[in-house]
């Protein structure tokens, strides 16, 4: 930001400069193929010596590098290409879920450059202490990005509850977190604690939320609204509407767990009934199929499902064949209230769709008035159960390519 007493041409220009760099990094993100300086030229409308010069400073800020021309076989010298830099800043994914934290690093272009998972039931661990071993994963996550010359430009942290725009988880109910203050307790933590551009060192931000993210990035083309739907222990949902993630009025939206199908139900962990979760979230599969107390970690667990499944084991088929049913309910009046086309099956329901997906339609065929002319695609999701951990990375990542000017001055 510009001293209120600049010029006004000293603000003009240097908001002219942020724009060039954003346009000129976007065009080359957005690239199927290195563009070339004058191929930049052509498709901004800025001049070739203001492209050179934008691209010399995204170069000397490790944001863009030179990709080998391509041979030609007409007369003159091949242009050289530009690509997203392969060793600049990279941004640091977290996720805290009920029985695993995860770890990863996501570079420039998107791609997972470590990833890392720790399994333990976390329910009896007080927040400090789940945070201080989430600290260890993230501290060995910086180390990893180091040794491949990656520089982490901040970090994300995927929680599965309700965070307020402080960071303060306001309620995890299936980790018994009641108003805890995320950022404070991480305070003071490598790689935790080095602001870019005025940005805070570390987000915090539902699971839901960042795996419905880390989809629009990653999912097929085209897909701009979506219910992506995270089923774990609980059951959170990311809503995203024409290709923006819908908050709600405090950043709450997209419980879908806690809608409750049966009001006199089972117990739930909210203080509800009866609601989804306990009836379709992983433990209530679990029991549903004969496994309940099996020692069977997260990924573990679906994985066991989803053998026991193709193996025709007939208590999993009823108990999959069951959970999706509920949560064809449950999308169902979602997609009548919204309208959506398309609903993704992510975190452990992604290995389980092939089993779930059937009973999902059939409730929505049965259910959403437009149904008969107007087809909802169900599908797994492309990131599974990495998505939470993957958004939240690639969260970092695209602040730093919607604004370079913030990570230039930073390194400035």
């Amino acid at each position: 930001m510009s001293r209120p007493d600049a010029p006004a041409g000293a603000v003009r220009q240097g908001s002219l400069r942020e724009w060039n760099l954003a346009v000129v990094l976007g065009r080359i993100a957005a690239a199927d193929h290195p563009p070339s300086r004058a191929g930049l030229a052509a498709e901004t409308g800025l001049t070739r010596a203001t492209v050179s010069a934008v691209v010399e400073d995204l170069v000397a800020g490790r944001l863009v590098t030179e990709a080998e021309p391509t041979p030609r076989t007409g007369a003159g010298r091949p242009a050289r290409g530009l690509v997203l830099a392969a060793d600049g800043p990279a941004g640091l994914g977290l996720e805290v879920n009920v029985d695993y934290l995860a770890a990863c690093v996501v570079d420039l272009a998107g791609r997972v450059r470590h990833h890392t998972v720790h399994r333990a039931d976390l329910r009896p661990l007080t927040p400090a202490e789940a945070l201080r071993r989430l600290v260890e994963l993230a501290t060995r996550a910086r180390a990893e990005a180091a040794r491949e010359g990656l520089t982490l430009a901040g970090a994300a942290l995927a929680v599965p509850g309700l965070v307020d725009d402080a960071g303060l988880v306001r309620l995890a109910p299936n980790l018994g977190w009641r108003d805890v203050p995320v950022p404070a307790l991480l305070a003071g933590h490598p790689p935790l604690t080095a602001s870019v551009d005025g940005v805070p060192p570390l987000v915090v931000e539902n699971e839901a939320n960042l795996a419905a993210l880390g989809e629009l990035h990653a999912g097929p083309d085209g897909a701009a609204s979506f219910l992506h739907i995270s089923g774990e222990v609980g059951i959170g949902a990311g809503i995203v509407l024409d290709g923006s993630l819908f908050r709600g009025a405090r950043g709450w939206s997209g419980e879908i767990g806690h809608i409750p199908l049966h009001p006199d139900g089972p117990a739930c962990r909210c203080g509800g009934r009866g609601c989804l979760e306990t009836y379709t979230g992983q433990e209530a599969i679990l029991a549903a199929a004969g496994l309940a107390g099996a020692d069977l970690p997260a990924d573990t667990a679906t994985t066991r499902l989803a053998e026991l499944a193709e193996g025709g084991e007939p208590a999993v088929l009823r108990a999959l064949h069951h959970a999706g049913s509920a949560l064809g309910v449950a999308v169902a009046g979602v997609v009548n209230l919204l309208d959506l086309d398309t609903v993704v099956l992510g975190g452990g329901y992604a290995p389980l769709a092939a089993w779930l997906r059937p009973p999902v339609l059939t409730e929505i065929s049965h259910r959403v008035l437009t149904a008969a002319w107007s087809p909802v695609t169900v599908r797994p999701a492309v990131l599974g159960a990495e998505a939470a951990a993957v958004g939240a990375a690639g969260s970092v990542v695209r602040r730093i390519l919607a604004r370079p000017a913030g990570w230039l001055t930073h390194r400035g």
